[in-house]
């Protein structure tokens, strides 16, 4: 910055240079020669004041500099000194009246045992039926066939027990209940207890679960009304994709306490099932899924002209199932078909009744629905059965209905049938049968007005 000494030589000069023009200008007599001279000592005034004045802002710049450092330097002390001073006060006055520590309660803790409380629902399903039937007196009925309570927990990150009890106007019994390891080994689970088997498909379903009113004719006929439902392992196997498929193998054991197969398994010899699905996408709106099931027995005790007889014999039942489903990516909550079917062979060895020696019973059947869902509440269908036991001259009512005495026996049923769905928890559905056959008794036309009901988080849970 320019000193005010400077400035004002610098217009004095100025001034006289241009006193000096001016005295010329109005012809006073001074010489040219003079006049430049002064002009040069001027200019050479003018240099060396400059210098000097560069020469004293450089020295006020570095005086500057360093006070700001020393300032710098003194102000940092000054705020760690204070900071120390602070800490020191805090510390004393800390020792001095220090309180006593509060006891820590966590709540949150508490809340999350919540978790630990399984899940329950209940199901009801409640049914009136008319109906015309040579092999009845009644011509209608109002039955509260079950209420199922269901019961689900997980007990840790890798175990989930469930339970299902259903609840007669009679009696209380354990439908299911059992337990699944998950992840044993790799895509492998393990389950323990009580279950419904995986034969085919809907016989690991529920009954309110069905899409008809009850399970498939063939099905009730060769594993009993309750279908197939025993107590062992289950080992389930995610196997590695081919290509576009899925697989997936069941292998279960259990004990072989079926009365309808294994009724004369005195010593409960276990039974073994091994059940094969494959699923695969044909298109993004259609899958196409199918599966074989081999269930094996045995039966060691048989009453042969009234007296009992030790001979191991095995039953065996084959099975294949099919479903197809094309459901519209885009309309999947309005319009859907499906079509599932199944069958089964069943080989009994035994020892005849009527001592004629060892022989086998041989009943076969199957079941093929076609349902479609018209709106989002509205699901229509039809169900065909077929069912054909064996001939025997010795069968008796222990033996039937694998086997009567008929000749050529069997029977067939024709099912159409509408469900609506009030809600996720509220469905009703009417049932028409129509069957007949020759050989066996036989309900000819009953008419079902069904009713279901879920309370609870899991609704209408197939298994």
């Amino acid at each position: 910055m320019l000193s005010t000494d400077f400035i004002l030589k610098v217009f004095l000069l100025a001034l006289f240079a241009s006193s000096a023009l001016a005295q010329q200008a109005t012809g006073q007599a001074a010489g040219i020669e003079e006049l430049n001279e002064r002009i040069m000592e001027l200019q050479r005034q003018i240099i060396e004041m400059q210098h000097k004045h560069n020469a004293e802002i450089a020295e006020l710049k570095n005086r500057i500099n360093q006070i700001s450092s020393g300032a710098g330097k003194e102000k940092e002390k000054g705020e760690i000194a204070s900071l120390r001073k602070l800490a020191e006060a805090a510390a004393v006055e800390g020792a001095v009246s220090q309180e006593p520590a509060k006891e820590v309660t966590y709540e949150s803790g508490g809340l999350g045992l919540q978790a630990l409380n399984p899940e329950i629902s209940f199901a009801g399903d409640f049914l009136f039926s008319t109906r015309q039937d040579e092999s009845s007196d009644q011509s209608s009925n109002f039955d509260f066939r079950v209420l199922d309570i269901h019961v689900e927990s997980w007990l840790d990150p890798y175990t989930r027990f469930k339970a299902a009890i259903p609840v007669t106007e009679d009696e209380a019994k354990l439908g299911e209940g059992y337990i699944t390891l998950y992840d044993i080994a790799d895509n492998i689970n393990l389950t323990l207890g009580k279950f419904r088997q995986q034969f085919g498909v809907v016989n690991r379903w529920h009954k309110h679960a069905l899409d008809q009113v009850d399970f498939p004719l063939a099905l009730r006929q060769v594993f009993g009304n309750g279908g197939l439902n025993q107590s062992g392992a289950s080992i389930d196997w995610i196997m590695e994709p081919a290509d576009d498929v899925s697989q997936e193998l069941t292998f279960q054991v259990t004990d072989g306490s079926n009365s309808r197969l294994f009724g004369e398994n005195s010593h409960n010899r276990p039974s073994l099932l091994a059940h094969y699905k494959n699923y695969r996408d044909l298109s993004k709106d259609t899958y196409l899924e199918y599966g074989l099931t081999g269930l094996a027995g045995w039966n060691d005790e048989w009453t042969v002209s009234s007296t009992m007889q030790d001979s191991r014999k095995m039953t065996t039942v084959l099975g294949a199932d099919l479903s197809l489903l094309w459901e519209p990516t885009d309309k999947m909550r309005y319009r859907n078909i499906e079509w599932r079917s199944e069958a089964y062979l069943m080989d009994k060895r035994l020892l005849a009744p009527d001592g004629s020696g060892s022989d086998n019973i041989n009943a076969w059947g199957l079941y093929s629905y076609l349902q479609s869902k018209v709106s989002r509440t509205v699901d229509i269908g039809i169900r065909a059965d077929y069912f054909r036991p064996d001939s025997k001259d010795y069968a008796d009512s222990t033996l039937s209905p694998l086997a009567v005495t008929g000749d050529n026996p069997y029977m067939w049923q024709i099912a159409p049938y509408i469900t609506w769905w009030q809600s996720p928890f509220v469905k009703f559905r009417l049932e028409y049968n129509h069957a007949e056959g020759s050989g066996i008794d036989v309900p000819r036309d009953v008419i079902w007005l069904q009713a279901v009901f879920a309370a609870g988080p899991h609704k209408h849970e197939r298994y």
